[in-house]
């Protein structure tokens, strides 16, 4: 009875911990990715974090599009970056189009 605790609990803490200390998870934006287009430039913007505290940077659409000179956007992805428990955090915004 005793290790079956053991294991319940080993599995929640690896489940609520899991990327604790580092995660890069990268995610797309878009819902029909069946006729969807990547094009041939790409575009970045970026926010950032620190300790929970200050947030600065542009990581919207236009600011991604103006980056990878894109006119016409075919696809968005989004990416998170994070260490230590979120104490660095990065969200990155994706542009692909023409």
């Amino acid at each position: 009875m005793r290790r079956k605790y053991l294991v319940l609990l080993l599995s929640l803490t690896t489940t609520l911990l899991s990327g604790c200390l580092y995660a890069k998870v990268t995610a797309p934006l878009d819902t029909d990715t069946n006729k969807t287009e990547i094009g041939t430039k790409i575009g970045r913007a970026s926010t950032y974090s620190i300790l929970w505290l200050v947030a600065w940077g542009d990581g919207g659409t236009e600011a991604a599009a103006k980056d990878g000179q894109i006119a016409v956007i075919e696809h968005l992805d989004v990416q998170y970056e994070s260490y230590l428990f979120g104490t660095y955090s990065k969200v990155t915004t994706i542009a692909y189009g023409n």
